[in-house]
């Protein structure tokens, strides 16, 4: 069977490495120090994600990105979204000319505001960029070890090398599509985590399913016209990687993103709900960056606007709500600088 090399020890990198060995692939898990590496090695057990879970003897952990990425066939970055540009600096020398390099992160770079196949592209040759794929959709960590069924989708701009990447990473239980709209899909995966932060508050302000189904959709609608700013295909966010990763994030308990919504509604601060985390809501810095690009490009983005001055600026969640129930109606595909009108009007 194929090698395949994962970057990092989040739960979603152990995840993979957990559902691709079960298929019997060989994985080699890169943990960033011996110490990291040498207790996963003994204990074969990450009680921070797998709760039990077991790893699979096709699974090995070490601390040598050489010995980790030697004769693999693809890479997996999944690392939160502000750490992708440092491990990726440390990639180029091992790759070769056939490698697959798959970023798993949802988030986009606040710096730069880069979506995370930009920031890879960033820092190796350019004559890798075509291999770079994206891998998004709806998956909860906790159902997929638990082998539910799950979808996912792997982009790429060639169709040939996402069916490369779908036909090597496919799982009995985890179901990929290809897709070659690589903004569109990232974009998606990052930007539904803030309307989860905002339905984490609906929730936790007992606002009902009318008020979480009213944001989740409006959401979307806000989503896709920044995407269709930034060059993706509309019809991207009706699929898994958009309205389906949506749907999953807003109403799952499992949603980091959701519980950081849920907890500011109770009067924690956002730093106080952070350090108490195990894992990262990307959400919170995704929307930073939105926020950075709706304001250079002057879109209007209400929803993103309220999220960001909860965390950011001291907006009590009720007075946001309230805030989003006032505004002006208007026709629901019309908004500042939107170019949605156009696109949809019957």
């Amino acid at each position: 069977m194929p090698r395949v090399a994962i970057i990092g020890t989040t739960t979603w990198g152990v995840t993979l490495g957990v559902v691709l060995a079960r298929k019997g692939m060989e994985v080699r898990l890169w943990a960033r120090t011996e110490q990291e590496s040498a207790e996963l090695r003994n204990a074969r057990y990450h009680s921070d994600v797998l709760s039990g879970i077991t790893l699979p003897p096709q699974l090995s952990i070490t601390s040598s990105l050489s010995e980790a990425l030697a004769d693999a066939k693809a890479v997996i970055l999944a690392v939160p979204s502000q750490r992708v540009r440092q491990n990726i600096k440390s990639v180029p020398d091992h790759l070769d000319g056939s490698m697959l390099i798959v970023s798993a992160a949802k988030g986009l770079e606040i710096d730069s505001n880069k979506r995370m196949s930009q920031v890879i592209a960033d820092e190796i040759s350019p004559g890798f960029w075509p291999n770079i794929c994206v891998l998004s959709g709806p998956n909860l960590s906790q159902e997929i070890l638990r082998d539910l069924p799950a979808v996912a989708v792997v982009a790429a701009w060639d169709e040939a090398v996402a069916r490369r990447a779908q036909k090597l990473l496919n799982t009995p239980n985890l179901c990929l599509y290809t897709n070659t709209d690589v903004i569109g899909v990232e974009l998606g995966g990052a930007l539904k985590n803030i309307i989860a932060l905002g339905a984490g508050i609906a929730d936790g302000l007992g606002y009902g399913d009318n008020a979480k189904a009213a944001l989740i959709t409006r959401g979307l609608t806000e989503i896709t016209a920044l995407g269709v700013t930034l060059g993706a295909n509309p019809l991207t966010f009706s699929g898994l990687t958009g309205l389906g990763d949506l749907i999953a994030t807003c109403s799952s308990p499992l949603s980091r993103n959701h519980y950081v919504g849920v907890e500011l509604t109770k009067g924690r601060s956002l730093e106080e709900i952070i350090k108490s985390m195990n894992g990262v809501a990307e959400g919170v810095a995704t929307t930073i960056v939105a926020h950075n690009l709706a304001q250079q490009f002057e879109l209007e983005m209400p929803i993103t606007e309220k999220i960001y001055k909860v965390l950011f600026q001291g907006l009590s969640p009720r007075q946001a709500a309230l805030e989003l129930m006032e505004a002006e109606a208007r026709h629901e595909l019309v908004g500042r600088r939107w170019q949605l009108f156009s696109l949809f009007k019957r």
